[in-house]
């Protein structure tokens, strides 16, 4: 049912409020969403630590919102990463209440008298407009995965079949379902979602992109141990042959088309490599012709992943290119990869500015970098598609 113009108009007069006050007003909701321990142990936690990562992303997203309620047509996209970020969180119909309920308070805790009665009305009808088409499309996608080959609803068991060290950070995983089943074949690009009771925590839930090809039997993750990562020690310290873990099935929409029509610029920092890798491998199965270019940037050698793999891929495919960069490389790196960080001139002079498609997952420095220059560059929005680690709490340059 179409907004009415007396609630567009009242939720465009809030714009200003929400520039000054929208970080405020998320934080307040989250806070009196998370006092239902149902609720909070939805989330992700580690998204609402001290950076306020995703607080910022949910500010963001309602003044997006405000400033666009009269054209909705605009934030297709970023409805689209919305629902599937709920599909992989396994949120439902019955939780939008506890949201609208903890937003509108939260307006009114922060605004004060300023959130009248009608203010308060005219972000009921919007919230719930979006709602509604939040619990169709998430409808949707919850029915394709429960109806594919090898989907399932819910949390399903994994064991742990085989562990791989890849560097000296990153440590991959080859999960098997425990019914012994097959799985649903993840799109190139997609994360799994993981739900861990671990000591002294929690519920935890993390996502990790999927590195491994498309296939019946299982996926493998690959993940990076982080400093202060309570999931990530766990995994490198305590995870081994035989540990079983929830999972939800392959979510999120940074993925390879099925038949990709334009050259592919693989771009990656860290272990942002991981879904790419994903991409890579089906390209190499699927699409060996397909021109593609492999440009990953690592600390030096030791931090590096995959580089046998992508080499040996480089080697069988002639469409196939492959770089490295390396930050601070080693005497023992021995020159095997380009010197620095990878920088939009190097893409300029390097990769099809005019017609590839460009797929970048790395940290948000990285991103913020190479996804402005490319559009800097003159490269459209429709041939940039990145993925992050954690929410979007900034507006990329792009």
């Amino acid at each position: 049912m179409p907004l009415s113009d007396t609630t567009i108009a009242l939720v465009k007069a809030t714009i200003p409020a929400l520039e000054q006050h929208g970080i405020a007003i998320t934080r307040r909701m989250y806070e009196r969403m998370f006092r239902n321990e149902e609720i909070r142990d939805l989330f992700n936690q580690s998204h609402h630590g001290e950076t306020g990562a995703q607080p910022k992303a949910l500010a963001g997203a309602v003044l997006a919102y405000a400033r666009n309620i009269d054209n909705l047509a605009v934030l297709g996209a970023a409805v689209e990463r919305i629902a599937q970020k709920h599909v992989g969180l396994l949120i439902r119909p019955e939780h939008y209440p506890h949201v609208a309920e903890a937003l509108l308070g939260a307006i009114g805790d922060v605004l004060g008298e300023a959130a009248t009665p009608e203010i308060l009305a005219a972000w009921g009808e919007a919230y719930w407009a979006l709602a509604d088409i939040l619990i169709g499309r998430e409808a949707q996608i919850y029915r394709a995965i429960a109806t594919a080959p090898g989907g399932w609803e819910g949390w399903r068991r994994f064991v742990v079949a085989e562990k791989v060290r890849e560097s000296d950070l990153i440590t991959s995983f080859h999960l098997r379902p425990q019914d012994g089943g097959r799985v649903l074949r993840h799109r190139p690009g997609q994360y799994l979602t993981f739900r861990l009771s671990l000591p002294g925590h929690t519920l935890l839930k993390r996502n990790y992109s999927i590195s491994s090809a498309p296939e019946d039997a299982g996926y493998r993750i690959s993940v990076k141990r982080e400093g202060q990562g309570a999931v990530s020690n766990w995994l490198h310290d305590q995870a081994g042959p035989g540990t079983v873990l929830d999972v939800a099935a392959p979510a999120g929409e940074f993925v390879l088309p099925e038949r990709p029509e334009r050259p592919v610029v693989l771009l990656s920092g860290g272990v942002g490599l991981t879904p790419l890798l994903s991409m890579l491998e089906t390209i190499g199965r699927l699409h060996p012709g397909l021109e593609t270019h492999w440009v990953h940037g690592a600390l030096n050698g030791a931090t590096q992943a995959f580089g046998p793999r992508v080499r040996e891929l480089a080697g069988r495919l002639p469409s196939l290119t492959a770089t490295t960069f390396h930050e601070a490389p080693r005497p023992a790196d021995n020159g095997q990869a380009e010197q620095g960080r990878i920088t939009p001139d190097w893409l300029r002079a390097n990769t099809p500015l005019d017609s590839a498609d460009y797929f970048l997952c790395g940290p948000k420095p990285f991103l913020r970098s190479l996804v402005g220059g490319l559009a800097a560059a003159g490269v459209p929005a429709q041939r940039i598609h990145y993925e992050f680690f954690g929410p979007a709490d900034e507006m990329l340059a792009a």
